[in-house]
Formats: C-alpha cells, structure tokens, sequence
C-alpha cells in the first residue's frame, strides 16, 4: 500500500515543494496544471517561440504537486516540514488517498493489444506475438514516450503514410515520440527518415524501437538546427504547438512535397489551417473520433 499526497501551490514554490517533498522521504514525485480540465488551463509544450528562440516552458500559476509515500505514523508531520523548507508559511490543504500495491508492469501491458491499421500494417507490441506474420509488424515499446497506435491521431498519421508512401522519400516526423511513425514510414519504403522531439526519453525510446525493428532511424533533438528539406513531412502533437511551428514545418517541405498534422481536435482544424496559410494550403483528409487529420502540399 502507498499514499499518495496531493498540494496545491503556485509557480514560484512548486520547484521547491517538489524537492523538498522527495527530501522528505516521497519516492516520486510530479507536478500538474491544478487548473487542468477548466478553460483556464495553461498547455506546456516547451516548442520554440515564434520569434525562432529557444524553447519557451511555463510554469503554472496554479500548481498542483502530488507525491507517493510509504504510509507512516509521521507522514503529516513530515509534509509540513517539506512545505516549510519550501517557502510556504501557510500549510495548503493536503489530500491523502491510498494507492493499492499492483503489478503494474503487467496492468500497463494489459492496455495494450496489437492494432490493425489496414490490411498491410499493424502495430504490435512487444510482449505480443504478431497476429499476421506477412504484414509489415511494428513491434512497438512505447517506454516514456507518447505513441502506440491506440490513440486516433496515431492512428490517421499511419493511415496516411501506408495508403500514400510510395517508396524512396525522405520523411521528417516532428514530434516523433515513440518513433511509431518514423518506424512506420521506414517500413514502407521511405529512404530516410529523421524524428525529432523536445523530449529526451522520447528519442530514447524511438531509438530502442528502432532497434527492435532493425529500422534506421535519424534522431535529433528539437533544439539542434534543423534546416533540410523533406519529400514528406508528419508531425501528430496539438494544435497551439502545430501553430507556433507553422513556419518551420512549412519550410522543411520541399518542392512537390506534402505534410500531414493531427492532434488537432475538429473543432480546432481552422485555427491550424489559418497558421499555415501563409505558406500552403491544408484541408480536412479524415476524422476519427473527433480529431482530424490535415494534409497539404507544395508545387
């Protein structure tokens, strides 16, 4: 059994609220957006700034920091003592709930079964055997990073590249996560691929699937310089990053190229489609459960 600690706090003290929690004995600990869910949440996405700068990383004005604990006769005590080596004079409301002792390796792997994409493609995990072994098989461990078939927006970016790659491009998968798309593209006959994600563990885990799929794949890290041009471009994040990128990504497509987003809920498709206007034109090619996917090209 474990006991999971939930405090509210701001900006300026959720840094040091966190250490010293962990200080004081918690074995993880993370920190949320308290205001997530409401209209007033405030997305992170780190991406670069519009003015080309570095990466741009908020801090929440309302934080939410939530530790795990083994359960102890002192664990208030020891809590209030973190939030005082913190800077916090006025004890925040602590939440306690108990977290039940599970296998989670096994409870994790339960949520994941193999996904048909289309008769040619599937993506399997790891722990899984392949249910048709003359497909093109993904053998997918998604690790830290976001990506494994199951949410619609991987899966319209995986439908595209099967019914529209035909062999030989170069490709630029932005925001590569798990590396599922840059595996997929590979597999179906692109030249060379290239993933990039501002998340180190993500390029972590996308190079290891990549191993595991005997496929080479090109890693960078969003920070480094990234000037090339590409026959096809895909990038599955969220629609105010897809903006904010807009001219970047615009760029790297070169002639006769074309690009696919998702992570755009369908009621958010005009704003993306607005941000990249000024460079080409993108429309709707397909929904699955309220998200779309957008595609466009260049001449």
């Amino acid at each position: 059994m474990w006991v999971s600690v939930a405090l509210e706090t701001d900006a300026a003290h959720a840094d040091a609220l966190s250490d010293a929690l962990l200080a004081a004995g918690a074995i993880s600990v993370s920190v949320e957006d308290a205001l997530a869910g409401t209209d007033l949440e405030t997305p992170q996405f780190g991406e670069p700034d519009a003015s080309g700068g570095g990466p741009t990383t908020p801090l929440w004005t309302e934080s939410r920091v939530v530790a795990l604990f083994d359960p102890s006769d002192d664990l208030i005590g020891r809590i209030t003592a973190a939030t005082l080596a913190a800077g916090i004079d006025d004890l925040p409301e602590i939440e306690l709930e108990d977290v039940a002792e599970q296998d989670w390796v096994r409870l994790t792997q339960a949520q994941f079964d193999p996904i048909r994409v289309n008769h040619r493609l599937w993506i399997v995990p790891s722990w899984h055997a392949a249910p048709d072994a003359d497909a093109i098989n993904l053998v997918l461990d998604p690790g830290l990073a976001f990506g494994t078939g199951s949410h619609p927006t991987t899966f319209l970016c995986l439908q595209w590249l099967s019914e529209t790659l035909r062999g030989g491009e170069t490709l630029l998968d932005y925001g590569c996560g798990s590396g599922i798309l840059g595996i997929a593209a590979a597999k179906l006959g692109a030249a060379s691929v290239l993933g990039v994600d501002i998340d180190r563990n993500a390029l972590t885990a996308a190079a290891d699937n990549a191993a595991r799929n005997e496929i080479a794949l090109a890693l960078r890290h969003s920070g480094e310089t990234l000037d090339e041009q590409f026959d096809v471009v895909v990038a599955n994040i969220l629609t105010n990053p897809l903006c904010v990128l807009a001219p970047l990504l615009s760029a790297r497509i070169g002639r006769n190229g074309r690009i696919a987003l998702s992570g755009v809920l369908a009621t958010q498709a005009g704003q993306v489609i607005a941000a990249y206007a000024p460079w080409l034109a993108l429309h709707v090619g397909a929904e699955r459960d309220g998200w779309v996917r957008l595609e466009g090209s260049r001449c």
